[in-house]
């Protein structure tokens, strides 16, 4: 199985940005597609985004399309999230998953067996 550890998260003001790191160790990241997930309190957990595992492909949840971005660097074993015009309804913990090794690109999150610690993202109005 791949590890995965999430950092990046924090307090920030409405409009602000952040960018989410994590880390894969364990096996050939570029083996995995990826994709970041979200849950805020009292939620269920939501997909964001997802990246096949060349990066060439991405998707992003409608509701952060045009403000978040995922992207990938093989090199670094290293899963990104960029976020910008953060608003208070993006608070959450976010955690970034792997599916099974080898699949491609899915943004069921119930086809995700790998999941990080989480980080926390908080957006004050």
């Amino acid at each position: 199985q791949v590890q995965l550890v999430e950092s990046g998260g924090g307090l920030v003001q409405d409009g602000g940005s952040l960018r989410l790191s994590c880390a894969a160790s364990g096996r050939t990241f570029s083996n995995y597609a990826m994709g970041w997930f979200r849950q805020a309190p009292g939620k269920e957990r939501e997909f964001v985004a997802a990246i096949s595992w060349s990066g060439g492909v991405t998707a992003h949840a409608d509701s952060v399309k045009g403000r978040f971005t995922i992207s990938r660097d093989n090199a670094k074993n290293t899963l990104y999230l960029q976020m910008n015009n953060l608003k208070p309804e993006d608070t959450a913990v976010y955690y970034c998953a792997a599916p099974r090794e080898g699949s491609p690109l899915t943004t069921r999150l119930d086809q995700f067996l790998n999941w990080g610690q989480g980080t926390q993202v908080t957006v004050s109005s």
